[in-house]
């Protein structure tokens, strides 16, 4: 079992900044795909971004990708999404998530195919 908190979420204006961080407890020695996956109200979770084991893959949602970067510490068990440029559409409950998975391929875009999740944090981006 993989035991996943986030933290960092809040109420921010848009063009700022976020920093969100998902600390791993567990069965963390194996090599976890880590992703963050949202939630928008009255809609189904959607891929953010993932990261591989070795921290040498990295994928985002064309939604995000050039403002969000994720990355991830093994030695800490911890992953981070850096949030920047904040837009109100990126309003939603994030999701970090793990799936003992050590190749790269399409499924990883999908929510679905992530085993462990952590209880999530809302993010409210203000005009």
């Amino acid at each position: 079992q993989v035991h996943l908190v986030e933290s960092g979420g809040g109420l921010v204006q848009a063009g700022e900044s976020l920093r969100l961080s998902c600390a791993a407890s567990g069965r963390t020695s194996s090599m976890f795909a880590m992703g963050w996956i949202r939630q928008a109200p009255g809609k189904e979770r959607e891929f953010v971004a993932a990261i591989g084991w070795r921290a040498d893959t990295r994928l985002y949602a064309d939604s995000v990708q050039g403002r969000f970067t994720i990355s991830r510490d093994n030695a800490k068990n911890t992953v981070t999404l850096q949030m920047n440029s904040l837009k109100l559409e990126d309003t939603a409950v994030y999701y970090c998530a793990a799936v003992d998975d050590t190749l790269l391929g399409s499924r990883w875009y999908s929510p679905s195919w992530y085993t462990y999740w952590g209880q999530g944090t809302q993010v409210t981006v203000s005009s």
